[in-house]
């Protein structure tokens, strides 16, 4: 976060609450799987295969679906180059948009499938070849992140320098509280304004762009 501009950030936090946001509703629509949190669903894959419960394909189906979401979208920042952060957000919401229909027509596996897979495509916003400078729908890491430079700014060093990543954190927090509250409220059609959001994504990141060619 620290070598990230301030729109960066801002789009870092803004994609992270995204990610919660979603995140809580696939969870509360799938009773306790996750569509974003891959180390959660994996902890369920785990216990499933020792339990020889049906929640075992369950969890592996969500992981399977996320990484085809990763790589789908890796594969189009590797077509589209410097225009991925154009492209990965509609690609996004097409996901999204996809699953809210599903929803409304009651399919929810398959709906929760293309929300695992959009999870896995937004991974991808701040990726530079196979490198992701920052992970978007998980926390652990930023989290002993934090840890670290509290510890640094207790021990007199860079003061502030946890900010950015408690922000970020905050961000997925918040996020997730809402996507509780959209779908206890209008059940899956919450995704449109997932839908909303990343397509605003899509216009912001293509503005610097847009002055660079002007520019030019």
């Amino acid at each position: 976060m620290k070598s990230f501009d301030r729109q960066d950030r801002l789009l870092a936090i803004g994609l992270s609450a995204l990610a919660g946001y979603v995140d809580a509703i696939g969870f509360l629509a799938t009773g306790g799987f996750f569509v974003s949190f891959m180390s959660g669903n994996s902890t369920r894959l785990g216990v499933g295969i020792a339990e020889m419960s049906g929640n075992a394909a369950i969890a592996a189906m969500l992981i399977g679906s996320f990484l085809v979401g990763v790589v789908a979208g890796s594969l189009v920042g590797r077509l589209e180059g410097r225009r991925h952060r154009e492209v990965v957000p509609l690609m996004l919401a097409g996901l999204l948009a996809g699953a809210a229909v599903l929803g409304d027509f009651h399919q929810l596996w398959p709906a929760a499938v293309l929300m695992a897979a959009a999870m896995g495509v937004e991974n991808i916003f701040f990726a530079e070849g196979t490198n992701v400078r920052i992970g978007l729908t998980y926390m652990t890491g930023r989290l002993v992140k934090i840890g670290q430079l509290l510890a640094a700014a207790i021990a007199g060093e860079d003061l502030w320098g946890w900010v950015p990543h408690v922000l970020l954190w905050a961000g997925l927090l918040g996020g997730g509280a809402a996507g509780a509250v959209a779908f206890l409220m209008i059940g899956s059609d919450g995704l449109w304004v997932g839908v909303a959001v990343a397509l605003i994504v899509a216009v912001i990141a293509r503005q610097p762009r847009a002055v660079a060619d002007r520019a030019s």
